[in-house]
């Protein structure tokens, strides 16, 4: 799980690349969805990262506090930096999202870009827990990358979030023109972001 944010480049290309693009797919995700809408009394961020995911769906609900937690340290502190800089209410430590007791009492849960880093056993355990607490009435939100090769159990996850009230499997293309420090790294990488793509599972719950 670890294997995104080992070394100081990987770091780095995470911080000052990957996370903002992750904050301005997740944004539009959550108005589209309409998950901003009577806002939940707080958001739990599993695999946090820097805290993009759940600061964006935080701003969207104008100030819905954050809870994020992530295995690695260099993670929760960006996180708690990206609270910090965003104005948003969160709190971020450092814990196993993979154990039961990481969402339980949680209301609204998003899990952004996290799952496919997960080991296959570890993901199974992490999704029959989610979606038994979506069941159950938590709002939830699952956003990965589009592609199918990086997401291989994508469609199981889809069937199942489909047999539960509301429950719905989205793909996402957003036209995006990217902030001029984003676009230097864009072009560095030999890429060249005209639209922001991402796939998402979503219940409304209660």
């Amino acid at each position: 799980m670890h294997s995104a944010l080992d070394g100081a480049g990987k770091r780095a290309a995470f911080a000052l690349f990957y996370a903002p693009l992750h904050f301005l797919t997740t944004y539009p995700i959550v108005r589209a969805l309409d998950a901003h809408v009577s806002p939940p009394p707080r958001i739990l961020d599993l695999g946090c990262g820097t805290g993009a995911a759940g600061a964006a769906w935080a701003i969207a609900c104008n100030g819905t506090p954050v809870a994020g937690i992530d295995r690695h340290p260099w993670a929760v502190a960006e996180a708690m930096w990206t609270y910090r800089v965003l104005g948003v209410d969160g709190r971020a430590r450092q814990g196993d999202i993979t154990r039961p007791q990481a969402i339980r009492g949680a209301s609204a849960i998003v899990a952004g870009y996290v799952l496919n880093e997960l080991q296959p056993a570890d993901r199974e355990r992490l999704l029959e827990g989610l979606f038994e607490a979506a069941a159950g009435g938590v709002r939830l939100l699952i956003i990965e990358p589009v592609a199918r090769r990086l997401v291989p159990w994508w469609s199981s996850a889809e069937a199942r979030v489909k047999s539960i009230a509301g429950g719905r499997a989205d793909e996402w293309r957003f036209p995006v023109e990217l902030p001029a420090s984003l676009q230097l790294f864009d072009r560095a990488a030999g890429l060249n972001h005209r639209e922001l793509t991402a796939r998402s599972l979503y219940c409304p719950g209660r």
